[in-house]
């Protein structure tokens, strides 16, 4: 027996209260009448107060009513054998249908393993639950045997990456609420890849009993496609040649030679044999890959040589279209911007733009709306009709990259950004000459892959007031270099400095090409979400113009998996099994993704079974002890049960023997009186 809380024992010192109130009782004596005191000795009245014990069965009530009080905020317990506890304790049985368990005949060996024990439970309540990335349950806590059994046999084999860690956090939060002793079953391939990072994330609380059933005893050789490298679009049918490349690996297998496939379309494109070295992996690429226009659903594929054929191929989806318009306005004379900015986006987006390349007096012709974006360069002068055109076209979608350059330094403000200008900044008066930059926000797409612009050196730049836009990138003085701000349902870029290699020498950085590249797509919202995606991914259904569209989204299956709630105001998507997801919104956008397993999900070695004597808190026990253990026998486990409610019961006994006892002493002393 124990105290969950003792400290509430130093209560007890209220015991002394109903003794001292008792003693608060004083001596007193009725007064008689009589005829005379002449025969009444006289004598000194004493001082001292008499005080002493009275009604001894109400202080033995009060004492026992504070005492039991303390004693039941102490909270005590008692350790009984989990087994006395059958028709209270909970039995969770998990089957593990993460994709490993496609391999070989895993899956049914583990259902096969819960109905054995579900025939022993006896007369304990059970769950059902299955396991992939996240613990699902599939009944409530039942007796019904009928009912459990074909929950056990419902359980589908899944795609998502089994992690033990997540597993144990579910099963935490379960036993606060249940407050039951709970005994888990857990078959699993208990493969080592679904270990939690620390140890300490598997831990599992007090009243919880973990039994293992492990459907396999050690690791098997497995080939998989582990990565594909592809482009998520291609533009044009000149487009240059796409380059495909893939990683086969080999987990415990021999060194041996594969043939892989590329598929496009369900048609078989190109074949190439590679040598996997033992337990390594191999690079095969395929120069070409030939996809139609519109949407193409692309495999690579590798010849089926071991019992797990699921994890042979790769999927990504590859969209063939047509480039897209993009216009640059320059200033008057200004050769250098349209060359700088046409050459990077050339080499770095595979053909992905048209850029059109304008000065500002052949502007006023221009549908701004034809254009992907739009690039103002070093402008002195913006006529009122072109302002007022491209404002318009900026607040109804748009997207507009400014780069400010020398000449807006005349002026008071950022034309359509509306930036006030506070000073120029002519650097190439300082003691280095230039200043270089300070911060940038990585986060952000133009600048995630230029390398923060490292060694680039700006000799001129706006110090403008950023009011409500987002600065993403700062030189080293702090002030803003390039900014981004939303103007009705489209954005603005600002970049304080120039484009054409005389305010600065970016242009001559390698870091140049992805910023352009990049700034370009995220303006023109070109940028797929990528032709391949892992299981249990989010797709995000709409981008900021998109916020009112319905969408429709396809599963691998053909089924429509969104209600019509969500088809209406979901923001992303849960990819929950492998295979190809279409969307399509109610403006005509289309999308579609390949989606596919962990592939440390191939990895079929196993966890030891020392590990698995520890995490069932066995540590200490030899391998020859932890067997039992480890192949399901579960041993006595030695359960807390609390006596909280019994102490509060005898409190409320006791308040009310106490107060029928106080009524009738005091009663009592009326009558007297």
């Amino acid at each position: 027996m124990g105290l969950f809380a003792p400290w509430f024992l130093a209560g007890l010192a209220g015991l002394a209260l109903p003794v001292y109130l008792h003693l608060l009782k004083r001596q007193t004596t009725a007064p008689k009448l009589v005829s005379s005191l002449m025969f009444f000795e006289s004598r000194t009245q004493s001082s001292t107060r008499h005080r002493r014990l009275k009604y001894f069965l109400l202080l033995s009530l009060r004492l026992l009513l504070l005492m039991l009080l303390v004693v039941a905020f102490a909270n005590p317990f008692i350790n009984r054998n989990t087994a006395t506890l059958s028709s209270q304790r909970l039995v969770l049985l998990v089957v593990d249908n993460s994709f490993s368990m496609r391999a070989g005949t895993r899956l049914t060996d583990a259902k096969d393993a819960a109905m054995g024990v579900l025939a022993g439970k006896g007369a304990a309540r059970a769950q059902v639950g299955s396991f992939g990335s996240q613990l699902r349950l599939m009944t409530q806590p039942i007796e019904d045997q009928s009912a459990l059994r074909a929950a056990v046999q419902a359980i589908e084999p899944g795609d998502g990456h089994g992690n033990f860690g997540e597993l144990a956090r579910a099963v935490r939060a379960m036993a606060e609420a249940v407050h039951t002793p709970i005994e888990l079953h857990l078959f699993s391939d208990m493969q080592r890849g679904d270990l939690a990072a620390t140890f300490s994330d598997m831990a599992l609380p007090a009243n919880v009993t973990l039994a293992t059933h492990a459907v396999v005893s050690k690791a098997q050789p497995n080939w998989t496609v582990e990565s594909v490298d592809a482009p998520g679009q291609v533009w044009g049918k000149d487009a240059k040649p796409v380059h495909v490349q893939a990683v086969i690996a080999g987990f415990g297998t021999p060194a041996a030679r594969r043939t892989a496939s590329l598929v496009v379309n369900g048609k078989t494109t190109a074949t190439k044999t590679v040598a996997v070295p033992a337990n390594g992996r191999a690079t095969v690429e395929f120069p070409a890959l030939e996809a139609p226009y519109g949407f193409n659903r692309c495999e690579v594929r590798i010849d089926a040589a071991d019992g797990f054929p699921a994890d042979d191929l790769r999927r990504f989806a590859v969209l063939r279209s047509d480039p897209q318009k993009a216009l640059l306005i320059h200033n008057y004379g200004d050769n250098r911007s349209p060359l700088y900015v046409g050459a990077a986006l050339s080499a770095a987006a595979q053909s992905a733009f048209i850029l059109e390349s304008i000065n500002v007096n052949e502007a006023a012709d221009r549908q701004p709306s034809n254009y992907a974006f739009i690039v103002l360069s070093d402008l002195n002068t913006v006529p009122a009709i072109l302002e007022n055109s491209l404002t318009g076209y900026v607040r109804s979608g748009g997207s507009l990259l400014i780069a400010a350059g020398a000449s807006a330094g005349a002026r008071l403000q950022i034309p359509i950004f509306g930036a006030r200008i506070v000073e120029t900044r002519d650097y190439s008066r300082v003691p280095d000459r230039y200043m270089a930059v300070g911060s940038a926000d990585s986060s952000h797409p133009a600048v995630a892959k230029a390398d923060g612009w490292q060694g680039v050196k700006f000799f001129y730049a706006l110090d403008i007031d950023p009011g409500d836009a987002r600065v993403i990138v700062r030189l080293s003085d702090q002030t803003p270099l390039l900014l981004e701000k939303r103007i009705g349902e489209g954005r603005v870029a600002l970049l304080t400095s120039g484009l054409d290699g005389l305010t600065n020498d970016f242009p001559l950085h390698p870091a140049f090409v992805p910023f352009i590249e990049q700034t370009a797509r995220y303006l023109a919202g070109s940028e797929r979400q990528g032709g391949a995606r892992p299981v249990d991914a989010y797709l995000d259904l709409r981008n900021a113009k998109e916020q009112t569209q319905r969408v429709e989204v396809t599963d691998p299956e053909g089924k429509r998996p969104l209600t019509l709630g969500e088809a209406a105001s979901a923001q992303s998507f849960q990819l929950t099994e492998a295979g190809y997801y279409h969307l399509r919104l109610a403006n005509g956008r289309q999308d579609e993704v390949g989606v596919n397993p962990d592939p440390k999900e191939s990895n079929l070695d196993v966890i030891p079974g020392d590990v698995l004597a520890l995490w069932q808190g066995k540590g200490s026990q030899s391998p020859q002890e932890a067997a039992p253990a480890a192949s399901g026998a579960a041993t006595p486990h030695k359960t807390p049960e609390s006596l909280w409610w019994y102490a509060m019961l005898l409190v409320l006994a006791s308040a009310v023997a106490e107060s029928v006892l106080a009524s009738r002493y005091l009663g009592t002393q009326r009558e007297e009186s």
